[in-house]
């Protein structure tokens, strides 16, 4: 039987740069193996903050803040990317030869969950990833 994480919250700010996804996806691994998420879930919740951060980058505001949110209750890992855009995030399908489009089909095909909401001048996006 696997002991269940302790519920941990914590909180990044970063400036929506190139810099920001690998700033992101260096933090989640480190807060997520901290509160006892390691594995593929570590890695998967990694992969996605990148993909979901790196979306902040090209789509969102230049250089606007982005707050990244962790949260483990159990064996569940969450994260929240919110930036300060009013875009709607949509799930797309992409032609295997394009050179992007594919974040939202990554995170929908290796997240147990996934969604976002945007209202004028927030948009979130967040998914969670169990550790079984």
């Amino acid at each position: 039987m696997r002991l269940r994480a302790p519920e941990v919250t914590d909180e990044l700010v970063v400036t929506a740069a190139p810099t920001a996804p690998r700033t992101a996806r260096r933090w989640v691994m480190q807060v997520a193996a901290a509160a006892g998420i390691g594995g593929a879930a570590n890695q998967v919740a990694e992969l996605l903050t990148g993909e979901v951060v790196a979306n902040t980058v090209v789509h969102g505001p230049h250089d606007a803040q982005v707050v990244v949110r962790l949260a483990v209750t159990g064996h569940t890992l969450r994260v929240e990317v919110e930036d300060s855009g009013g875009g709607h995030p949509e799930l797309r399908r992409t032609e295997p030869t394009a050179p992007n489009g594919r974040g939202l089909a990554i995170v929908d095909a290796l997240s147990s969950a996934w969604g976002s909401t945007n209202e004028p001048g927030r948009t979130v996006v967040w998914f969670e990833v169990e550790d079984v």
